[in-house]
């Protein structure tokens, strides 16, 4: 039978929202006696949208914030620029402590918020609000902690604006969100351990930029630079009769200048396999319906995050779908993101999607320092090479195993595996602090709210 609700009209003024989303039960609440919420209108310093510019990613101007670089309640490295003029990068330039919240994406990403912290040098686009706390009411690690919470991102969702494949929080919107003043011990709490887990963050990043220039060091890439042309021609005599024959391919993609300077560098710099020989075996994904009663946990493209998978679903797979386990790399081989890649750590048997193709590697290779080495953009490019379709990209498993892989003696893949390895760890903590910072607030939510 289908649940019903009743508004009064007078609420439905008050709010502004004459919509059934806003006054799902699931989303209202009503504060204890005791407590003390306030809009969060009422304890900003700073509601402001970013600029509206194109951007670019060969370093021209200024980094830029987007929504893709806000996760885990920080605000990542940004991976594009905005040639801008000074005088309005400092008007936009963020500053420590800074909060930037995506007003508008998926109803899935709506709401994503971050804090700024050593980031101090970029700026931020415009489907992002910069928002600055009054530290004497509310401090900025607090606020960031709130809208990651369970609670915090239900009344996101709550005032979010709906369309096709879309969704908004206006400025006006989020000003209009209750927030609790919670005590100043407790919040100065909260900043403390939202702080330790920003360390172990940094420590991870560190640790695998550390690795990747070890393996650049190794190649002599560390000192070589390339400038992609804006066009380029190819002809038989110049890639070869074999190549083109070999490759089975006479597109412009396939002999991209940057795909082959990197296949010759590799060639003639560094000792190389290919991928099919360091792999034991490979097993495309099946389709699964994700079901919360499911047995198995269950992946996609999208829970490939920091080169590792996270936070998988769960699906009831059928007897004869492959199942990935403890050091496997899955793949991404369709759509937009072909080529991410991530390994297998929080779980002992995964059940993946037909989007990812799952890579086994032999005893005589680390997975590791082979996740490494296809991250890279030395790897990357190669899969980029072999991408076939044109509305929809695929990357069959065939092509996977041309891919060249850089090997060197074993000490020094240990070194960067092992290093890899720090970083996916140091990543780990750096979660399960998270965790325990929103839990703690949850927890003071609760104390503060009557259901």
């Amino acid at each position: 039978m289908a649940a019903t609700n009743q508004v009064m009209l007078s609420e439905a003024v008050y709010n502004n929202r004459f919509s059934a989303e806003f006054f799902d039960p699931q989303y209202v609440f009503k504060p204890a006696k005791s407590s003390t919420w306030l809009p969060i209108g009422c304890i900003l310093k700073k509601c402001e949208y970013g600029i509206s510019i194109s951007m670019n990613v060969e370093g021209k101007g200024y980094p830029i914030f987007r929504m893709n670089e806000i996760e885990n309640c920080f605000a990542q490295r940004p991976e594009k620029y905005a040639a801008i003029p000074k005088f309005i990068f400092e008007q936009y330039r963020l500053n420590e402590n800074d909060v930037l919240f995506n007003r508008t994406n998926s109803f899935e990403f709506v709401g994503r918020t971050g804090i700024v912290r050593d980031q101090t040098d970029c700026t931020f686009a415009s489907y992002l609000i910069r928002l600055v706390p009054n530290p004497d009411i509310v401090l900025p690690e607090f606020l960031a902690v709130y809208l990651n919470t369970r609670f915090g991102v239900g009344q996101i969702k709550r005032r979010a604006m709906r369309s096709i494949n879309q969704a908004n929080v206006s400025g006006a919107e989020v000003k209009r969100i209750l927030i609790p003043i919670i005590d100043f011990g407790e919040q100065q709490r909260v900043a403390g351990t939202l702080n330790e887990a920003f360390e172990a963050a940094r420590d991870s990043n560190q640790l695998n930029a550390e690795a990747q220039h070890l393996l650049e060091s190794e190649l002599g890439l560390d000192k070589l630079s390339f400038q992609k042309p804006v066009g380029y021609t190819a002809r038989f005599s110049m890639v070869g009769l074999s190549d083109t024959f070999n490759a089975g391919r006479i597109d412009a993609q396939c002999f991209a200048p940057n795909a082959v300077f990197y296949k010759n560098w590799l060639l003639n710099h560094a000792q190389c396999d290919r991928l099919a020989h360091l792999i034991q075996s490979t097993a495309k994904g099946r389709q699964q319906t994700e079901s919360s009663r499911g047995t198995t946990d269950y992946c996609s493209i999208k829970h490939i995050s920091g080169r590792e998978l996270t936070n998988a679903s769960k699906c009831q797979p059928a007897a004869d779908a492959p199942l990935a386990g403890l050091n496997d790399l899955l793949l991404a081989i369709t759509g937009a993101t072909i080529g991410k890649i991530g390994i297998v750590k929080r779980y002992n048997q995964l059940a993946f999607s037909g989007d990812l193709l799952c890579l086994r590697s032999k005893p005589e290779i680390n997975p590791h320092y082979l996740l490494a080495a296809l991250d890279h953009s030395l790897g990357q490019v190669q899969f980029n090479r072999w991408i076939t379709g044109s509305t929809n990209g695929h990357l069959a498993p065939r092509d996977v195993g041309r891919v060249l892989v850089p090997r060197f003696k074993k000490s020094i893949e240990d070194r960067i595996a092992g290093l890899v390895e720090k970083s996916l760890y140091k990543r780990v903590e750096s979660e399960k602090l998270l965790d325990q910072a929103k839990t703690r607030v949850e927890q003071l939510i609760e104390e503060a709210v009557r259901r």
